[in-house]
């Protein structure tokens, strides 16, 4: 079972809480008082995302837009919604750049919120979603259990996600465009901004980040003078861990366990993976927005207790 360390939640303030509201089309999450993000889940999301991710101090991580106009933002890629899970090739259809309609292009819709339940330690959002092609034809339902953590210092939150075929199997095609991802704040990216990625083995930048394995990545950088980061952990019971990378200078930060022909330039390469009816997959990954560039994050010993 996935969890934060007992002594880590003995240790947190007594008067720790997560608080979440529930609302038609999303669910805000509050800690100790304050935003931290809000679950987006209405008819007019393509896919269910968080927006936006935020410090404990309240600094915003991730990029606004599409969802909101903040002047000098980038406007490129608007199907990268805050924090989201998707692939762009399930049975041919795509759910990853999915932001217009298509006769190849999905939608992920809400089939039902099963929980919502606020807590003095951690809150718990579980909901069932169905992946449906164009013509609105199921293909793969999604079970996701999100839990967030009440720390005076990092922002924690786990994501659980079993998908499992609706009648037929499901082939998740090999393609970097995917698949659980985050889309950072301007401020933050390696491109013109001095933000830098580091991975578990210590590499650094999107040239020894993008398209290797390894079982976390981190991006940090200084964001209104406050250095800061966000970490990707990749659960080692995760298909195919560790989980490659398609994290990219400006921004996008995925981790992406099936593009291995575009990471090892390989058309011969096969990165897909087949679910048949009456079986699921089970991806866990734990996002850790924290104070401190990398080197003072201990990511490492944060993993650790991940396992």
């Amino acid at each position: 079972m996935n969890r934060i360390p007992i002594l880590l939640l003995l240790a947190l303030p007594l008067l720790a809480e997560v608080r979440l509201e529930r609302k038609p089309d999303r669910i805000d999450v509050n800690i100790d008082g304050a935003p931290f993000t809000t679950f987006y889940f209405g008819a007019d999301a393509a896919k269910p995302y968080l927006h936006p991710l935020r410090t404990a101090d309240g600094t915003i991580v991730t990029r606004r837009w599409p969802m909101e106009t903040v002047e000098g933002e980038s406007h490129d890629h608007p199907h990268h919604t805050g924090l989201w899970f998707s692939h762009d090739d399930v049975n041919g259809v795509a759910f990853w750049a999915n932001n217009k309609p298509g006769p190849k292009i999905g939608k992920i819709v809400l089939d039902k919120i099963v929980k919502v339940e606020s807590g003095q330690k951690m809150g718990v959002i579980e909901g069932d979603f169905h992946w449906n092609d164009a013509a609105g034809k199921t293909i793969l339902n999604e079970h996701r259990t999100m839990t967030f953590y009440a720390d005076p210092k990092n922002r924690t939150v786990d994501i659980d996600i079993q998908l499992s075929p609706e009648s037929v199997p499901v082939k998740f095609g090999d393609t970097k465009e995917g698949t659980f991802a985050i889309r950072l704040s301007d401020k933050l990216t390696e491109k013109g901004k001095g933000g830098l990625m580091t991975n578990a083995e210590g590499k650094s930048g999107m040239k020894a980040v993008w398209g290797k394995p390894s079982p976390w990545v981190d991006y940090a950088g200084t964001v209104d003078d406050k250095p800061l980061g966000i970490a990707i952990l990749d659960h080692p019971q995760n298909p195919k861990h560790p989980s490659y990378w398609h994290s990219r200078d400006y921004g996008l930060f995925a981790a992406n366990p099936f593009g291995e022909r575009d990471y090892f330039s390989d058309k011969s390469r096969d990165g897909s993976l087949t679910i048949e009816p009456g079986k699921s997959l089970r991806f866990r990954y734990r996002v850790i927005v924290h104070p401190g560039l990398t080197a003072d994050s201990d990511i490492a010993k944060l993993y650790q207790s991940y396992k």
